[in-house]
């Protein structure tokens, strides 16, 4: 089984992974991936530097500020960068998969919803937390302002959102709270493997 596991950001996806890695659950973390890729893939970093010109990389290494400050008002560029670099993630993620042998494995993506990806999840996992606490995760984590962190999340899915479509809600405002809620998650799952 393939388990989807999102949330806006701050909401604490990171933490939530390491309690299911805890557990012997593989997890691919599908942004970490991507970035890796941009920088690997030779054929990636062609078509990014066609797409965005020579300041896509600096001494070889993808130049993020650059290309997020292009992407960020250009739902357009953004798009393009997408078609480019999620085929191969994609298909990187398969190549993981087939080497996998627990009962399931975690996919963290942070935008399933918003990229209409439900479909190739068995089951979606969604980690939600106040978003003040949120906020304040992030400025902490990136040394950021908070109205740079409330942009991101206005251009984000709501929570509420989200939800809706989840299978599993892991509220994440209390570290040891949460935690309960993603073993008692491990539990469903393993049991509806069984079935």
């Amino acid at each position: 089984m393939v388990i989807g596991l999102t949330g806006g950001i701050g909401s604490g996806k990171s933490t939530i992974l390491k309690c299911f890695k805890s557990y012997g659950i593989p997890v691919y973390i599908a942004d970490d991936e991507a970035k890796a890729l941009m920088n690997r893939s030779k054929v990636i970093k062609r078509k990014l530097i066609h797409l965005f010109g020579e300041k896509a990389y600096e001494n070889n290494v993808l130049n993020r500020p650059y290309l997020s400050s292009k992407i960020f008002s250009d739902k357009t560029l953004l798009a393009k960068m997408n078609a480019i670099v999620h085929p191969k993630v994609a298909s990187h993620f398969k190549r993981w998969l087939n080497k996998q042998d627990a009962a399931y494995v975690i996919k963290e993506v942070a935008i399933i919803f918003e990229n209409n990806l439900q479909s190739q999840y068995d089951y979606i996992i969604t980690v939600v937390a106040d978003e003040d606490l949120r906020i304040q995760r992030v400025m902490k984590r990136d040394n950021v302002s908070k109205e740079k962190v409330k942009s991101i999340i206005n251009n984000q899915w709501s929570d509420a959102d989200k939800v809706e479509q989840s299978d599993f809600v892991i509220v994440n405002n209390d570290l040891e709270d949460a935690k309960k809620q993603a073993l008692k998650i491990h539990n469903t799952l393993l049991k509806k493997l069984k079935h």
